[in-house]
């Protein structure tokens, strides 16, 4: 059977070159992999200095910003569909949201900067995305992934990346019930086959997504990583494209 694919989790951007990371280098690096479009997020080192962990914001940083968002909002490409997802920090700049955009990559590892949750333009900012009904793709501490959850976005369509592997570990989620919830994703990036198939036998086939975590992961092995596993063909297209162009079709509308 040929299937649809849609990768749900991917860098792309021009400022940060290590590694290359542009449109071209993805299209390049999915070559036969039957991969026809994409969710992008800007690359981390082109949003905020992960290495500084306390990091000062700028002018030139909130500038690197706006041009790692713009350059996914602009993308076109014949044969390649682009879903650009806006990478927030704390400037919490949805005022440059458009209805291109299709999601909010919210994102940070327990080394880096810390995102402002007290400041009330984070509040607005979870307001307009929820106004906007757009989904959050969420990597952060356990404790912080889970005041998202169920304080600070009560509601909020929330991908977890990498089966939660990140967040603080797909058993967590799987003992405190939030793979259950109805608003609660996932995505495969690098996630091993039997932490994916766990998943489907124990919460089912739609609420999950293939990604590749391009440029970390290589997306014709991800992919394959999904076409091999142990399951019906239908739940192969739901996790290859089914269940994200379903998700996407409902965000931001015009």
């Amino acid at each position: 059977m040929r299937y649809e694919i849609i990768d749900a989790h991917a860098h792309c951007g021009i400022q940060d070159t290590s590694p290359p990371q542009s449109l071209e280098d993805y299209l390049d690096a999915a070559k036969g992999s039957g991969i026809t479009a994409a969710v992008f997020f800007p690359p981390v080192m082109e949003i905020y200095d992960r290495y500084q962990f306390h990091f000062q914001d700028s002018p030139q940083w909130r500038q690197r910003r706006e041009r790692a968002n713009r350059y996914l909002e602009a993308l076109d490409h014949p044969d390649f569909q682009v879903y650009p997802f806006f990478f927030i920090w704390n400037d919490f700049a949805v005022e440059q949201l458009t209805s291109r955009h299709k999601g909010i990559k919210w994102h940070r590892h327990g080394d880096e900067p810390m995102y402002r949750y007290e400041d009330p333009r984070c509040t607005a900012a979870i307001e307009e995305i929820r106004r906007r009904n757009m989904p959050v793709t969420l990597e952060e501490e356990w404790h912080f992934t889970l005041r998202f959850i169920h304080q600070l976005a009560a509601g909020v369509r929330v991908i977890i990346p990498h089966c939660g592997l990140l967040n603080g570990g797909y058993e967590a989620f799987c003992r405190h019930g939030i793979w259950q919830l109805p608003n609660i994703y996932a995505d495969t990036a690098l996630a091993p086959p039997s932490v994916i198939e766990d998943y489907l036998r124990r919460y089912g086939p739609d609420r999950i997504f293939f990604g590749s975590d391009f440029p970390f992961g290589d997306p014709p092995s991800e992919a394959r990583k999904i076409l091999n596993l142990r399951i019906s063909e239908g739940e192969k297209a739901r996790v290859l494209a089914g269940n994200i162009k379903r998700l996407l079709a409902e965000s931001n509308p015009a």
